[in-house]
């Protein structure tokens, strides 16, 4: 059965987009992004910003981030998949990454969630943005604690357009 995913978050005044792969199975139920539990996306972004976001319900928690200047949005419009890890998906279909000057006419920075999201960074960087390759918050990325997650995920605020294409 073929997946669709979310709507992209983000408004003109968006300057940074911050790209997952693909919904997982409790965000594709909720409708909403980064909505299991044990995600530590929000977590982490709003460590980043300075705010309490896991805290908030979900509408101010996008309220919050567009406030900030960050968007949100996947790799993958649609996708076959068997639970939510990213080694499953199949016959995925890309978004539409030339609507992003349109969609996002102020977005100068393009943050990959994760390595799967991330192995998109060369055809965003070669459109003209930075981009930047973030340790996933996924659950299912033990390796790092949050703290060390949380060293990196800091640096979606940094707007220095000196660093094109900076991948970690």
């Amino acid at each position: 059965m073929k997946l669709a995913g979310l709507a992209p978050v983000g408004n003109e005044a968006t300057h940074t987009l911050i790209l997952g792969s693909f919904p997982g199975v409790a965000s594709l139920a909720a409708t909403q992004y980064y909505a299991h539990p044990r995600n530590q996306f929000w977590r982490l972004v709003g460590a980043a910003v300075g705010e309490p976001l896991h805290e908030l319900a979900y509408d101010e928690r996008l309220a919050r981030l567009v406030a900030h200047g960050i968007g949100l949005w996947d790799v993958l419009a649609a996708c076959e998949r068997k639970g939510s890890l990213d080694s499953a998906i199949r016959n995925a279909a890309l978004n539409d990454f030339a609507a992003f000057r349109s969609r996002f006419p102020k977005l100068r920075r393009v943050c990959f969630n994760g390595k799967t999201s991330g192995r998109f960074a060369p055809v965003i960087a070669a459109a003209g943005y930075a981009t930047l390759l973030l340790p996933s918050s996924s659950a299912a990325n033990a390796i790092l604690s949050f703290d060390q997650k949380l060293r990196f995920w800091r640096d979606i605020l940094t707007h220095d357009d000196s660093d094109q294409a900076r991948v970690r």
